[in-house]
């Protein structure tokens, strides 16, 4: 008989909504993951979690959670590379997620990061591949942007916290000033010259 179960990295509540959904039908036996070291600021990040925390419990979902906040890791890898910032998150979450599902025995793991419309989906999967090859476990990939308007739904009928923006500290940036994050820091390089 074939083992069915499969590690979840969830990036927040909202997401999980239909991508669980959706993994569940398809018969898989899902246990979800929280790592997330790229949310910022610390409130946010528990803010966050705090909404998965009560999501899991109401639907009895088997839950892993990283106790750690590895923002000032995310912050070194990424700093001075803000343009390759989405890459390197990527791997950060899903090099963590791959590790776990070895670890803990799951012949396979994905990521609600591939709900999102706003999400490199080639880019995580290729990053979901090279984690799988270096982890062993299988990275299970589907374009669940399909879900999109159910996942809204889904998320509003159940009341779950909704961010404002990504989650790091530069995406918080560019949905506050209004403008690509690349731009703001080539701005800060030049001393605010315009």
């Amino acid at each position: 008989m074939q083992d069915l179960s499969l590690l979840l990295h969830i990036c927040c509540a909202r997401c999980a909504t239909y991508t669980l959904k959706r993994l569940q039908e398809r018969g898989f036996q899902v246990t979800g993951f929280w790592y997330n070291p790229n949310i910022h600021p610390y409130f946010e990040h528990e803010n966050r979690r705090q909404s998965l925390v009560e999501y899991a419990q109401g639907l009895s979902l088997p839950m892993i959670f990283w106790e750690d906040y590895e923002m000032p890791q995310f912050l070194r890898r990424v700093a001075g590379r803000e343009a390759e910032r989405h890459r390197l998150c990527y791997e950060m979450r899903l090099a963590r997620t791959a590790q776990v599902a070895a670890e803990r025995s799951f012949p396979r793991f994905t990521t609600t990061l591939l709900l999102s419309l706003y999400q490199d989906q080639e880019l995580i999967r290729a990053i979901g591949e090279k984690m799988a090859a270096q982890y062993g476990p299988e990275f299970y990939y589907e374009d669940f942007r399909q879900g999109w308007q159910e996942h809204y739904e889904m998320s509003q009928k159940a009341g779950l916290y909704r961010q404002k923006y990504c989650g790091c500290i530069y995406s918080e940036w560019e949905r506050y000033a209004k403008r690509d994050v690349a731009d703001l820091v080539k701005e800060t390089e030049r001393g605010g010259e315009r």
